[in-house]
């Protein structure tokens, strides 16, 4: 004799199975959601951390020498008109970006721009032999640096390296301070000038303060001056590099 075993469940039961599966769902998600939402705020974190530090200014000032012996002594070979180089320098078991920034006037603002958000600290490097000559240029773009809105908010320290200090031609910090400080006011009035008529009102934005001659203890950016020397004796020589007064300790500290 054969029998047939059915198994038969209750409405009841089957209702709480039914609404146990829909829990479990229900908890899966939530759970995948809050995992999501983790990774995303550490992903945006790691996005938004501010520790790059830009070294900039402009063509043949002894950026890229100074990028080449603070990664590591060694001498890199770049194509800074064309695209930035990048490297990580370890300092104190933390990692800080160096992001040498092209100096030809039709590059360096996209890669400032891609950047700045990011920047903890710039190093404005200045050729302290030919600057007299090169003074209208470098005060332009320290004038777009120091009124940039992102730095504005963000505040990174800036340090103005007066570099190829080795050369008897070379002006000390203090007098590369001065003509920049000079040039900058020239331009403050210019600008200010210029958006007032065009704007045709006189609260169009300036650099430092009203009815004052600028020096740079007006910047709402912090800068620092610091003389430094960063040369190559030939193709075999490992660059080397001098700084005074500390000058690189405020922005890897």
């Amino acid at each position: 004799m054969t029998s047939n075993t059915k198994f038969q469940f209750t409405p009841t039961e089957i209702f709480s199975r039914s609404n146990e599966s829909q829990i479990y769902a229900i908890v899966i998600a939530i759970i995948t959601i809050l995992i999501s939402i983790v990774f995303f705020a550490i992903w945006k974190r790691s996005r938004s951390v501010k520790n790059c530090i830009l070294i900039t200014g402009l063509c043949d000032s002894g950026k890229t020498l100074i990028y080449s012996h603070l990664l590591h002594s060694k001498y890199v070979g770049t194509h800074t008109s064309i695209k930035e180089n990048i490297g990580d320098y370890v300092v104190k078991n933390r990692a800080l970006r160096l992001i040498d920034i092209p100096g030809h006037e039709r590059l360096r603002g996209r890669y400032i721009d891609a950047y700045k958000g990011l920047a903890r600290g710039v190093i404005f490097v200045v050729d302290s032999v030919t600057l007299q000559k090169e003074i209208r240029d470098a005060a332009e773009f320290l004038y777009t640096l120091l009124l940039d809105p992102v730095l504005l908010k963000a505040k990174p320290q800036l340090l103005i390296l007066c570099n190829k200090q080795d050369q008897t031609m070379a002006k000390a910090a203090n007098v590369v301070k001065s003509l920049l400080e000079k040039e900058l006011n020239v331009l403050k009035v210019t600008k200010t000038n210029q958006l007032t008529s065009i704007e045709g009102s006189s609260s169009a934005a300036y650099l430092g303060s009203a009815g004052k001659d600028f020096n740079f203890t007006q910047s709402t950016i912090p800068v620092d001056f610091a003389e430094c020397c960063a040369f190559r004796k030939d193709e075999n020589t490992e660059p080397e590099l001098k700084v005074s007064q500390n000058g690189l300790k405020a922005l890897f500290e």
